[in-house]
C-alpha cells in the first residue's frame, strides 16, 4: 500500500489541528480578555487563523511557494468554511443552545472536507498542458 499519496491529507490534517488551535485560543481571548461578542470574536479569529493556514499550507502540506496570487485565491476556500462555520456557531448556540465555548470546535469539524479539497485545487501547481503544433 502507498501511503505517499496521503501525505498531503495527513499533513492538511496536521496543519488543520495547530489552525484549529490557532483559531480557538483567539476566539477564547477576543471572547473572554476583550470582551467581544461571539460572532465578532469568531469572524476575528477565522480571518487571523486563516492567513497563518495559507503559509502552513502552501509550505508543509504542499510543499509548493506561496505566490500572491495564491494568497489572494486562498480566501476562496474558506468562503464555504466560513458560511458552514458561522452558520453552524449561530444554530448551535442561538438555536439549539450549545455553549458558546464548544460550538467554534463543533463548527469546524464540518467545515474540513470542504477546505482540503479546494485549498488543494488553489495551492497545488498543476503543470500546464503541452501545446501541440
Amino acid at each position: 500500500m502507498n501511503l505517499e499519496k496521503y501525505y498531503p491529507l495527513m499533513r492538511f490534517c496536521i496543519v488543520g489541528v495547530i489552525n484549529t488551535g490557532t483559531y480557538y485560543g483567539l476566539y477564547l481571548l477576543f471572547l473572554h480578555i476583550f470582551g467581544w461578542v461571539y460572532l465578532v470574536s469568531h469572524i476575528s479569529a477565522f480571518v487571523l487563523s486563516m492567513i497563518g493556514s495559507f503559509f502552513m499550507n502552501t509550505y508543509f502540506t504542499y510543499k509548493t511557494k506561496p505566490s500572491l496570487k495564491k494568497f489572494f485565491q486562498f480566501p476562496l476556500t474558506y468562503a464555504v468554511n466560513v458560511t458552514v462555520t458561522t452558520s453552524s456557531v449561530y444554530l448551535l448556540v442561538d438555536q439549539l443552545g450549545m455553549d458558546k465555548n464548544i460550538a467554534p470546535l463543533v463548527a469546524s469539524l464540518i467545515a474540513i472536507p470542504f477546505t482540503f479539497i479546494v485549498s488543494k485545487k488553489i495551492l497545488v501547481n498543476k503543470p500546464k498542458p503541452s501545446s501541440s503544433s
